[in-house]
């Protein structure tokens, strides 16, 4: 157990963002699986903005890294590219 009333505050801080981040980070991956799975290039098309904006939101906060969220980016693009 923590010694210190702070050190107490911070295991509650930390348990807290932890489960928002895990949150939001399974939303986006349902989110870029549901898009992936999507054959309907119309549907697609209409889902890509959503999803980019997810994974934006999500790298400019640090849940996912900036690189990563740039490579499903242009992975999801090209899938919808291809769609025909």
């Amino acid at each position: 157990m923590a010694n210190h009333k702070s050190s107490v505050k911070r295991i509650r801080q930390e348990e807290k963002r932890r489960l928002h981040n895990r949150y939001y980070a399974k939303t986006m991956r349902n989110a870029v699986r549901k898009l992936r799975a999507t054959t309907d290039k119309a549907e697609a098309v209409a889902m890509l903005p959503g999803v980019q904006k997810i994974l934006d939101k999500l790298a400019k906060v640090n849940i996912i890294h900036k690189n990563k969220a740039a490579n499903l980016k242009s992975k999801i693009a090209m899938h919808v590219n291809k769609l025909a």
